[in-house]
């Protein structure tokens, strides 16, 4: 690949930087949360609400099938639900059909990308009628999960659970933040900081459907965005959908892979 992105970096050496620092020395991304380090793989294990899944992986088409297995056996064996989480630059090249026979499921894929805090718009104001409020207790998560039920169309227990445990054991950690419109919250999103890296990542910006189309998702990027900057951090990265990826293309972020899920249940 090694394109120039439109601010001089290359799109290899920012997806190199970001495999090293966000996949191969990754930290837990939570208080219960433990990476581990076998021969070939990185991998997060927790209980209850923790995701636990497969980081990084370096395995060739010889040592791959042993590995999957191996892995589909330490999960079960936990009694955990497992993510693989495979980029498209990961090998062997057919590695997401070696998964899929070993019995993981396939979710839809995402683009990873990533742009320069300081490229980023800092400014953008939310729609008229729409407050940008921190979130700092359970009532606010509550708000949360609310839109989080709303917007994505599934459960928000465990998100909730995840968040609390965050901003109970490690707020250093985690940013949030809701937008409402006068009691109502119609959109909300948070960021994780990965302390000793360069990177923050970006996760949420789900919008009710009556609300999208309103400048609420740039102004929840641009409110994180600042909070990167005052903490020094130098990228903002995110597994976009194919909704969000052309406001972020359009805002400054680059693609650098794709990335899918592989899901295996106990």
């Amino acid at each position: 690949m090694d394109t120039h992105t439109p601010h001089g970096d290359t799109a290899d050496e920012l997806l190199a930087i970001f495999d090293r620092q966000l996949r191969k020395n990754a930290l837990p991304d939570g208080p219960l949360a433990t990476v581990e380090r076998a021969a070939r793989v990185v991998r997060q294990v927790g209980p209850g609400p923790v995701w636990n899944g497969i980081l990084w992986s370096d395995l060739t088409a010889d040592t791959a099938d042993a590995e999957i297995a191996a892995q589909a056996r330490h999960f079960a064996s936990l009694g955990q639900e497992c993510e693989w989480k495979l980029y498209a630059h990961d090998r062997p090249a057919d590695l997401g059909q070696r998964l899929r026979a070993a019995g993981f499921e396939a979710e839809p894929e995402e683009t990873v990308m990533v742009a320069r805090v300081a490229d980023l718009p800092l400014d953008v104001a939310p729609a008229d009628g729409v407050t940008l409020c921190p979130v700092t207790d359970e009532a606010g998560v509550d708000l949360m999960a609310h839109v989080h039920d709303r917007a994505f169309g599934n459960d928000g227990s465990g998100f909730r659970a995840r968040l609390l445990a965050q901003f109970a054991e490690a707020p250093e950690t985690v940013t949030a933040v809701v937008a409402m419109a006068g009691d109502t919250p119609v959109s909300a999103a948070r960021m994780d900081f990965h302390p000793g890296t360069d990177f923050a990542s970006l996760w949420g910006g789900g919008t009710l459907p009556e609300w999208r189309g309103k400048g609420i998702y740039r102004a929840l990027i641009a409110y994180r965005a600042r909070i990167a900057a005052e903490r020094g951090y130098r990228y903002l990265q995110v597994d976009a959908s194919d909704q969000s990826r052309p406001i972020l293309r359009r805002l400054g972020f680059t693609p650098l892979t794709v990335t899918t899920p592989y899901v295996r249940k106990p």
